[in-house]
């Protein structure tokens, strides 16, 4: 058992590096928007529920010895996988069938191809597995359950080594080679115990899962129950990090944090649980209590939260109007996924082990009850991921999604009291506290109002569906703060009015290209990039692709309640087109081309930002413009200069606020015809029609410009799909913007011996 412990471990703690980089790679493919991400998930899920099926048919087929060869084999081929997978789902299918595929039943199917085989080698270890181990009837729900419950606190550290580390050290790639490594490692140690396996005989008969005896309920009702906790306990991950992504700003180690607590809680449930089992008389009682206790604390924690958020200290580290990513509030951020996450996990966690107490009632069954419990338990994870993330999130927002779920688990409960609990006071109480969060659950307007520090009498706007949550607040009287602030998924994303640096980078690529008939915005945001993008009567179309469909929705609120302001100007103006949807994807897709394509100012530290800042990404931008188009872009660190360079033959970098702007051609560029555009009355006229305060744009960019021509030299891009440092700034620090000397350790710019060229 121990060596089984430390190999199962690392069985676990490699599927999730390989799940972190896999789903990264077929998001590429796919989309980040919601319906695309639940297709991948789908296909993840189903390739471990073939794999337990499987399992389930074949383990008490084959004596123990047998089993634990096919359990080695089965790691050794997820390790296969591992060192595979990037040519086949990054460089084929990520790269070369995104601007092909259109269809979700296409984009599910691909993904289920690539994912297929190694996902159903980790399903089925679990039951062959079981069946190596099962040597005693006395024994085989405590075996079974610690060595599921340190399978899935592996899983745990390798969220969170994988997120805080691994992934941000080694990139992905490096990533998936150790995975590959751990899971040999563990398909080594499982092979040492071969021999005195060998004497283990294999069952004397055909096993059937559904003859032995079964005193606690039969296995199809096991699977039910087993099915309502795995969608129940889903379901309230999705939650927790919708939640606690707006407290602790969406970037590359939140989610990370949640699902390590997630797992590591989900665990040292099952592993303390493992050891009560064998104590038990009757495990039914055991089941709902920490089904339905597990679900009432999560409620009460995230009321808690909820109550506490906007007054100190919480409010000193964490309120919204603050910058979350310093060490400060991101210790304080885990501190709170801890306690929020980590209590009702584990307790939900100690379901399984009682399940299989109730059950494993035949030796010869084993591996297939195992094996149908296991499928149940994915099938219910992988609605609770679709069916909230999907469906409930988009028609009942969080709080629906919570009162939801209250409901499932009232169910379970009276269910319970009604044919077998009569009279247990306990059950009854939770039942009671299920009916109570029904009534007491705040609406998600009066939710996320408090969670925006919303002021009395304050105008606000907002929408949530299953792409995520913007929010617009007009602020009272307050000279520290901006007159409206616009969140987009807990970050501040601009203002209404706009703030003249959002107006500037939309206005720069119109303004200097000679005829910009078409104009494309990747995001939207609070729209002071698409209105700056209106500046000249040249442009004739400004299409804006936002991926968080409630951002438009929130716009249009605005320009409703505001006629007379700039939102509602923007959304009149009939050259403007703003949509919902994956601007890279869209990009794969669109066979037009454009004279100008420009990206909303969007923080480097931000979960997934470096799949708009990597090198595979300027290239697609680069094959939509027509020739001499131009791109236009915010240059916060120095390692997107270096991988801008590395794409565009001609560059510009403006000053001090640093604005890219990239051609295949060389760029017809004068600085000072550019200032004097900027001081232009008509075009100032237009950036004060966005925010009258504005009293000139031409100073933040009257520094000396750095221009790269074709002959300068350039270092290979710093940042990739499959490495964006940036977006793992704890591991790589945060670089501030670009000067023309080496930057750090970290690289040594070519400029160091061949500057690029000044003009002034």
């Amino acid at each position: 058992m121990p060596r089984l412990a430390v190999a199962f471990f690392c069985s676990g703690f490699a599927a999730l590096l390989c799940q972190i980089v896999w789903q990264r790679m077929l998001g590429i493919f796919a989309g980040s928007d919601t319906i695309s991400a639940a297709l991948v998930v789908g296909a993840f899920l189903s390739g471990l529920g073939l794999g337990s099926l499987l399992g389930a048919r074949l383990a008490d087929r084959i004596p123990p010895a047998r089993a634990l060869i096919a359990f080695a084999l089965c790691e050794a081929g997820v390790a296969v996988c591992a060192l595979l997978s990037k040519p086949f789902l990054y460089d084929w299918l990520a790269l070369s069938m995104a601007e092909r595929v259109e269809s979700p039943a296409a984009v599910f199917a691909l993904c289920f191809a690539g994912l297929v085989v190694p996902t159903t080698l980790m399903g089925a270890s679990l039951p062959l597995l079981a069946r190596a181990v099962a040597t005693s009837l006395d024994t085989a729900a405590e075996r079974i359950g610690t060595l599921y419950g340190l399978n899935t606190l592996g899983a745990g550290f390798g969220a969170l080594a994988g997120g805080y580390l691994i992934v941000g050290t080694l990139g992905f790639v490096g990533a998936l080679g150790l995975a590959a490594w751990l899971e040999l490692l563990a398909a080594g140690l499982a092979l040492t115990l071969l021999p005195a396996l060998r004497r283990v005989p294999a069952p004397a008969a055909r096993p059937s899962a559904h003859a032995a005896p079964a005193p606690y309920g039969g296995l199809w009702l096991w699977c039910l129950l087993v099915f309502l906790s795995g969608y129940v306990i889903v379901a309230l991950e999705i939650v927790w990090v919708r939640l606690l992504g707006q407290v602790g700003q969406y970037h590359a180690y939140l989610f990370p944090t949640v699902l390590g607590v997630f797992l590591l809680a989900d665990g040292a449930g099952m592993a303390v649980a493992a050891r009560m089992v064998r104590r038990l008389r009757d495990p039914r009682p055991a089941f709902f209590l920490a089904q339905g206790a597990g679900f009432v604390l999560a409620a009460l924690l995230v009321g808690a939260l909820w109550l506490a958020l906007p007054h100190p200290p919480l409010a000193d580290w964490v309120q919204v109007d603050r910058w979350r990513f310093d060490a400060g509030p991101m210790l304080v951020t885990a501190a709170l996924v801890l306690l929020v996450v980590g209590p009702p996990a584990f307790l939900i966690g100690m379901t399984f082990p009682f399940v299989q107490r109730a059950v494993q009632q035949d030796l010869a069954s084993v591996g297939a009850r195992v094996g149908w419990v296991q499928l149940a338990n994915i099938l219910g994870n992988a609605a609770g991921s679709v069916g909230t993330g999907v469906v409930t999130l988009h028609l009942l927002g969080t709080m629906g999604t919570l009162q939801l779920l209250a409901a499932l688990t009232l169910l379970l409960l009276l269910g319970w009291l009604w044919r077998g609990g009569r009279g247990r006071r306990a059950e009854a109480a939770l039942a009671m506290a299920c009916a109570a969060l029904l009534l007491a659950l705040p609406s998600n307007a009066a939710f996320w109002r408090r969670l925006h520090g919303m002021a009395p009498g304050s105008f606000t706007a907002f929408a949530e569906d299953r792409t995520g949550i913007a929010f617009f607040r007009e602020t009272p009287e307050d000279p520290r703060l901006p007159p409206g602030r616009f969140f987009i998924m807990g970050h501040g994303q601009g203002t209404v009015p706009f703030l003249p640096a959002h107006i500037l980078l939309g206005a720069i690529g119109p303004l200097i290209h000679p005829a910009p008939e078409r104009v494309l915005a990747i995001g939207v945001g609070s729209s002071g990039t698409p209105w700056g993008a209106l500046v000249s009567p040249a442009t004739r179309e400004v299409r804006g692709i936002e991926l968080i469909a409630p951002v438009l929705d929130t716009l249009r609120a605005i320009a409703a309640a505001r006629p007379d302001g700039a939102v509602a100007a923007l959304l009149a103006d009939p050259r403007i087109r703003l949509e919902y949807g994956d601007g890279r994807r869209a990009l794969a897709r669109d066979n037009g081309r454009y004279d100008v394509i420009e990206a909303d100012a969007v923080l480097p530290q931000s979960s997934h930002s470096g799949l708009l800042y990597s090198a595979e990404f300027l290239e697609q931008v680069r094959r939509r413009l027509r020739p001499g188009g131009l791109y236009v872009q915010w240059a916060p660190t120095a390692r997107v200069v270096d991988t801008f360079a590395a794409v565009f033959p001609h560059v510009i970098l403006l000053q001090p606020f640093p604005v890219l702007i990239g051609s295949d051609r060389p760029i017809p560029f004068d600085h000072a015809a550019l200032l004097a555009r900027l001081s232009d009355p008509a075009v100032l006229a237009h950036a004060r029609r966005g925010n009258p305060a504005i009293e000139a744009l031409a100073p933040l960019v009257a520094g000396t410009p750095y221009i790269w021509s074709a002959e300068t030299r350039r270092l290979a891009a710093p940042l990739t799909d499959m490495f964006p440092r940036d977006e793992f700034f704890l591991n790589h620090g945060y670089e501030g913007p670009w000067r023309p000397e080496p930057q750090g350790a970290s690289y040594i710019p070519a400029r160091a011996t061949a500057p690029a060229e000044r003009r002034p």
